[in-house]
């Protein structure tokens, strides 16, 4: 065996997946967009918005999720880690958490750095410091903004997850063919891993610049290929957590998969699936 390489469900070679902040009312025609095209999103949501009765409801949001979309935490008051102590921060983001599971009745894991994230530190923050306590508080991963690039790569850093673009990129067309014009099994043997396209924004940008339609273009371009998954935020983590779980023979001949579900991958070009609870010989 030379390369490995994870695969998405069903063996496929790419991801797609949405990220929008802030819980504005505009969330709602969004969603019904991402449902036409058959679209995921993670929706990250202050618990001030749920609750204040000026942005999406939490009946709303419980329809949200009844549809397959996500909600993540956005913090209590919309306020930057990167500006908080260290308390600060922990209570920021705790307060959130527990506001919306108990109106949710679920588990919320996934976090979106709101204002200016962890791209400014003051006050005596640190990115390490917040690393630390998002995975003392249970969360799993922690989704930044910046740094906008076409090499659609999976995060190395589960709590600094950088997205492909935003969607007002002068760029992101150019991205998306791009993107749809990788063939990853015909990429050269070592290039062979996993394609993710990323987007984020916010609803409201659509209705400031009056171009939904732009929503419309981008969801076409990017539906209904055979060899991608749209999937929410979390639901990209949680399988490639489950990828990463496999337990191996020193040979690499032979594979326990301990997880839930089947996960899917590629050895030196051939596709191969292993399911729940299954040791498969290669």
């Amino acid at each position: 065996m030379k390369y490995k390489f994870m695969r998405f469900p069903e063996g496929k070679t790419k991801a797609v997946t949405f990220s929008y902040d802030d819980n504005g009312r505009s969330d709602l025609r969004m969603r019904d967009v991402f449902d036409k095209y058959g679209m995921k999103c993670t929706f990250n949501v202050t618990s001030y918005s749920a609750t204040n009765g000026n942005g999406v409801s939490i009946a709303e949001l419980k329809e949200s999720i009844a549809k397959g979309h996500e909600i993540a935490i956005h913090g209590a008051t919309h306020a930057a880690l990167g500006n908080l102590r260290p308390i600060d921060g922990i209570k920021e983001v705790l307060e959130c958490r527990r506001i919306l599971e108990q109106e949710l009745s679920m588990i919320i894991r996934g976090y979106a750095y709101a204002d200016s994230g962890i791209g400014k530190m003051v006050n005596g923050a640190s990115y390490e410091d917040i690393r630390h306590y998002l995975s003392d508080l249970d969360i799993a991963y922690a989704r930044a903004i910046s740094g906008d690039n076409d090499r659609f790569h999976m995060p190395t850093d589960w709590y600094a997850w950088m997205p492909t673009a935003h969607h007002t990129n002068p760029s992101i067309m150019k991205y998306i063919e791009k993107f749809l014009s990788i063939d990853v099994d015909k990429c050269y043997c070592g290039e062979r891993h996993p394609r993710l396209f990323y987007i984020w924004g916010h609803s409201f940008e659509f209705n400031n610049n009056d171009n939904w339609e732009l929503l419309d273009e981008i969801c076409a371009a990017l539906a209904g290929k055979e060899d991608t998954w749209y999937a929410t935020n979390m639901e990209i983590y949680n399988y490639s957590k489950a990828y990463e779980s496999l337990s191996w023979s020193v040979d690499n001949k032979r594979v326990y998969n301990p997880s839930l579900i089947t996960i899917w991958f590629d050895i030196d070009g051939k596709l191969y699936s292993v399911k729940s609870g299954e040791t498969l010989e290669i």
